[in-house]
C-alpha cells in the first residue's frame, strides 16, 4: 500500500473488472438505492444485474459483511446501517477496515463509495487511512511503478448531485494530510528525528509560501523554554520549537494549534520497560496531525489567522538527561519539580501553549498530543479525549469528530479540585501525581497538570 496514488474523481469512468478491479462499499440500505445504470459500467460484462441484486440480498452486516461479485476482481461490502450515538454515522472505522481487507489487488483499482453527502468527508478520510505511505519492506523498495486507486462517490439521499471540483479538491487535501501524518508517525526515529521533522515543516512551509520560525537547541534555554529544552537536551539531535503562521488580510480572530512532537520517548531516566517502549516513535502524533491539518486548511483558503506550533524533542537517556528532582523554569515563568521524566508531554506543551498565548496572541488555543496511555482506558481506542474550559468548544469537538470520523469524547473539567495533587515544597508544582489510583484518575490528573502548568 506504500506506493499507492489515491485520486478522488466525480466519475471514475467505466472499465470491466478484469482491467480495473473494483470494490463497492456502503450501507446496505444505500446500496439498494443505487440504480444499476450508475454502476453497471464498472461491473459488466462479467457481473450482471441479477448477480448484483443477489449479492446485495446475501449481505448480512454484523457489523460488516462483504460478498465477491466476480473472482477476485470485484466485490461489494456493507457497513452498519445504524450506529450508536457516540459513533460517526459514516462508520468511518469500518470503512477503513473493509478497504484494507476487501479491495482487490492490482495496479489500477477503483473504489465506489455509496453514501449520503454528509458522510463524504469522513468516508474519504477513512479510505485514505487504509493506504499508509511509509514502508521499508524490501519488496516495496524494488517496485518502481506506482499503483493507482481511483475513488468515486455515489451520493444517495436528498442531495444526490455529483461532487464538484472544489469538493474533490477538499477531499484530496484532507486525504493528503491524513497520509502525511501517518507517514511521519510510522517512520522510526532513526529516520524521523527532530532534524527530519523540521525538514517536513520547512517543506510544507515552502509549498504554502510560509517561512517557519524555528527556535532550537541552546537558544531555547536562553529564551526561557525550559520545558522543551529540558526534555530534549540529552538527545543527539537538539529540541526545537517551530511555528508556521498563516496571517491573511481581513482575519477576525487568531487560532493556534500546538502539537506534541516527541519523536521518540524512552521515558528518560524514568525509563519505560521493554514492552511499553516499542511504538514510542508514535509520540509525535499530535505534531504530525497538526502539520497535515495545517497544510489542508491553508490549501482550502482559511480566512483567519492560523498558527501551527510544533514542540519537538526526543526524550532520550544520556549524561545531560533531566533527572528526577531537577527543577525547570518554563516559558510561563513557573517552576516545575520533576518527579517523573516520563511525564514529558505536558512540559513541552506548556511552553508551546504559553508561546501561543503570549507571543502569538491567540484567541483560541488547541493542543493535540499523545499525552498518556491512560486515555485509551478512559475514552477507549477509538475516541480522543477532549478537555476544555469552553463548553461551546467541547460540543464543537465532539460534533466535528462525528462529522470527520475522528471521534472525540469529553472529560470532566474541574481542575480546582485537583491542583493540590501537584504541590511541591521546592517549586511551583511537580510534574506528576504522587499516587496512581487508577487509569481514569491518572488521565484526569495528567491533563489537570497541563492546565496548572499553563
Amino acid at each position: 500500500m506504500a506506493n499507492v496514488v489515491l485520486e478522488f474523481k466525480a466519475s471514475a469512468g467505466d472499465s470491466e473488472p478484469q482491467s480495473r478491479p473494483v470494490l463497492i462499499i456502503g450501507q446496505q440500505t444505500n446500496l439498494h438505492k443505487v440504480a444499476w445504470s450508475l454502476i453497471k459500467g464498472k461491473l459488466q460484462p462479467v457481473v450482471s444485474k441479477e448477480i448484483w441484486q443477489a449479492a446485495l440480498g446475501a449481505l448480512n452486516p454484523n457489523p460488516t459483511d462483504s460478498c465477491p461479485l466476480y473472482l477476485n476482481h470485484a466485490a461489494v461490502a456493507a457497513i452498519p446501517s445504524r450506529v450508536s450515538r457516540h459513533n460517526s454515522q459514516s462508520s468511518a472505522h469500518f470503512v477503513s477496515r473493509l478497504v484494507r481487507s476487501c479491495l482487490p489487488g492490482g495496479n489500477n483499482r477503483c473504489i465506489v463509495m455509496v453514501c449520503e453527502r454528509s458522510d463524504v468527508f469522513a468516508s474519504s478520510c477513512a479510505i485514505a487511512r487504509a493506504f499508509p505511505i511509509f514502508s521499508r519492506r524490501s519488496t516495496s523498495s524494488r517496485r518502481a511503478e506506482k499503483k493507482h486507486v481511483t475513488v468515486e462517490f455515489v451520493i444517495v439521499g436528498q442531495e444526490s448531485s455529483h461532487l464538484d471540483a472544489a469538493e474533490l479538491e477538499c477531499l484530496s487535501n484532507a486525504a493528503h494530510g491524513v497520509r502525511m501524518a501517518a507517514r511521519i508517525v510510522d517512520t522510526p526515529c532513526n529516520e524521523m528525528n527532530t532534524d527530519h521533522f523540521l525538514d517536513e515543516i520547512k517543506a510544507v512551509g515552502t509549498e504554502l509560501g510560509i517561512t517557519p520560525v524555528i527556535i532550537r537547541g541552546e537558544e531555547l534555554k536562553q529564551r526561557g523554554f525550559g520545558g522543551i529544552y529540558g526534555v530534549g537536551r540529552a538527545a543527539e539531535h537538539p529540541p526545537a520549537l517551530a511555528v508556521l503562521s498563516h496571517t491573511p488580510e481581513g482575519a477576525t480572530q487568531t487560532i493556534a494549534w500546538v502539537g506534541k512532537g516527541i519523536v521518540y520517548d524512552t521515558g528518560g531516566l524514568s525509563i519505560k520497560g521493554k514492552t511499553t517502549m516499542p511504538g514510542m516513535k508514535r509520540d509525535c502524533g499530535g505534531a504530525a496531525a497538526i502539520l497535515g491539518a495545517f497544510r489542508a486548511t491553508i490549501k482550502q483558503g482559511f480566512k483567519d489567522n492560523l498558527h501551527a506550533v510544533f514542540c519537538l524533542a526526543e526524550n532520550a537517556v544520556g549524561p545531560t538527561a533531566t533527572r528526577p528532582d531537577d527543577i525547570h523554569t518554563l516559558y510561563s515563568g513557573k517552576t516545575v519539580e520533576i518527579n517523573n521524566t516520563d511525564a514529558e508531554g505536558r512540559l513541552v506543551l506548556a511552553d508551546g501553549v504559553v508561546y501561543a498565548s503570549k507571543d502569538l496572541s491567540a484567541d483560541i488555543i488547541l493542543d493535540m498530543a499523545t499525552l498518556t496511555g491512560a486515555q485509551g482506558i478512559s475514552t477507549g481506542k477509538f475516541h480522543a479525549a477532549v478537555m476544555t474550559n469552553s463548553e461551546q468548544w467541547e460540543v464543537a469537538c465532539v460534533r466535528a469528530g462525528r462529522s470527520s470520523g475522528d471521534l472525540a469524547h469529553p472529560l470532566v473539567y474541574c481542575p480546582e479540585l485537583h491542583f493540590n495533587e501537584f504541590t511541591s515544597a521546592m517549586a511551583d508544582m511537580k510534574n506528576s501525581v504522587a499516587s496512581h489510583v487508577g487509569p481514569w484518575k491518572v488521565l484526569w490528573k495528567n491533563i489537570v497538570q497541563c492546565s496548572y502548568i499553563w
